[in-house]
C-alpha cells in the first residue's frame, strides 16, 4: 500500500513537472524582440558626458530596462564616442550629429545624438530675403559666438519656418550640404511673409530672418 502511495505520488511530480515544462517560457529566460534608447534624441555638450539607457520588450509581453549584455557604438567618433562597447556614457568629442547604436541579444536600436558648444550669440544671414512660391530660397547661414570667436553653425542649426506665430507646413527648411546653407522649399501658391528662425541644441537663444513668398 506504502509503494502504491509513493508509486502515485512519484507520477504525480511528473506530471506537475511535465505541465510546468510545456507552459510557454517556464524554466526559459524571455527573449528580447525590441529595444530602445533613452532618451531618444540625446544632447551632449563638448567636453561633457550623458548616461545612456536601454530598455527593451519581451517575447512573453513583459518590458523593463536592459541592465547587461548591451553593446554601444557611433557612426563617428569625432563628434560622439564610447569608452568602450560595454559603456553606455556618451562622450562630447566636437559638435556635430552621430548616430548612436545599441545592440542586445542580436536586436538594435539606434538614435541621433547632437552635440553642442555653449554659445552666447547666434545670427542668421541675411535677414531679409525673397523666393518665387513653389521655388526653394537657397539660402540661410547660421553663426554663433562661442568662447568669443564665431563659429559656423549652419550645418546642425535647426531653421523653422513660421507664419503668424504657427509653424508653417507651406514653407520648410533644411541643411543642404552641396551649398552649406539651410534652403527654404515653398510649395506652389504660397504667397506671404515667413519668419525663419534659427536654433540651436542647448541654448535658448534664437535669430529671426523674414522670407517673403511672391
Amino acid at each position: 500500500m506504502k509503494w502504491n502511495l509513493r508509486l502515485i505520488g512519484a507520477f504525480a511530480v511528473l506530471g506537475m513537472l511535465a505541465l510546468a515544462v510545456s507552459c510557454k517560457g517556464f524554466f526559459v529566460n524571455p527573449t528580447l524582440t525590441q529595444i530602445s534608447i533613452s532618451p531618444n534624441a540625446p544632447q551632449v555638450q563638448v567636453g561633457m558626458t550623458q548616461g545612456l539607457s536601454v530598455y527593451g520588450t519581451y517575447n512573453d509581453g513583459s518590458t523593463g530596462q536592459v541592465t547587461t549584455g548591451v553593446s554601444w557604438s557611433s557612426s563617428d567618433s569625432s563628434v560622439a564616442s564610447f569608452s568602450s562597447p560595454s559603456s553606455n556614457i556618451l562622450n562630447g568629442v566636437s559638435s556635430g550629429t552621430a548616430t548612436i547604436t545599441a545592440q542586445a541579444q542580436a536586436v538594435t536600436a539606434t538614435a541621433t545624438a547632437t552635440v553642442f558648444i555653449t554659445i552666447t550669440q547666434i545670427t542668421i544671414s541675411p535677414t531679409t530675403a525673397n523666393v518665387t512660391n513653389g521655388q526653394t530660397y537657397d539660402g540661410f547661414t547660421v553663426t554663433g559666438v562661442a568662447d568669443g570667436k564665431n563659429v559656423d553653425l549652419t550645418p546642425s542649426a535647426t531653421v523653422t519656418a513660421y507664419q503668424s506665430g504657427t509653424v508653417s507646413t507651406s514653407v520648410t527648411c533644411s541643411y543642404n550640404s552641396s551649398d552649406d546653407k539651410q534652403d527654404c522649399t515653398t510649395t506652389s501658391g504660397t504667397t506671404g511673409v515667413f519668419q525663419i528662425v534659427a536654433s540651436y541644441a542647448g541654448s535658448a537663444l534664437t535669430a529671426t530672418a523674414n522670407l517673403t513668398v511672391q
